[in-house]
């Protein structure tokens, strides 16, 4: 997981948020992260995060049987069209049955895949290349759409 969110890290603008019990927010996103593009440091007012890392269960996402020791997901948004190369599928018609538990798999995500989002369980020496690709992407992605809404040269706070 480490691996991961220090690969993120080294992309421009970027803000690695990871919720801890002193920081006040809910318990169930204690030890999860939130990737944003977001210049001004801070998280961007209206924006959801263009990937995360989940390290547990949470209510209605049980899919990937998160709890046990040592797993975890990273969970990205792609986008239609990367959606469709990586699994074969429309992501709004979604009809196979997919086991979410296999590790270092990328997979359509079990709750969000209808809106262009895969995931991978553990991710391994198979997928690892992938994922730093797709998040480094997710991240160009949510940089066009900042700047689509605030100009290239503004920040999220900015003038």
């Amino acid at each position: 997981m480490e691996q991961v969110i220090a690969a993120v890290r080294g992309f421009d603008s970027v803000l690695v948020v990871r919720p801890q019990p002193a920081d006040g927010c809910a318990q169930p996103a204690w030890g999860d992260a939130f990737f944003y593009y977001a210049p001004a440091g801070q998280v961007p007012a209206n924006v959801q995060p263009y990937g995360t890392i989940t390290t547990r269960n949470h209510p209605g996402d049980t899919a990937c049987d998160l709890d046990p020791p040592g797993r975890w997901r990273v969970n990205i948004h792609v986008g239609r069209a990367v959606f469709v190369e990586l699994t074969g599928e429309e992501p709004r018609s979604l009809s196979r049955h997919r086991d979410h538990t296999a590790p270092d798999s990328v997979l359509p995500h079990p709750l969000y895949g209808p809106l262009g989002w895969i995931c991978v369980v553990n991710p391994g020496e198979k997928t690892q290349p992938t994922l730093v690709r797709l998040l480094r992407d997710a991240h160009e992605a949510a940089r066009a759409r900042f700047e689509r809404r605030h100009g290239p040269d503004q920040t999220a706070g900015g003038s």
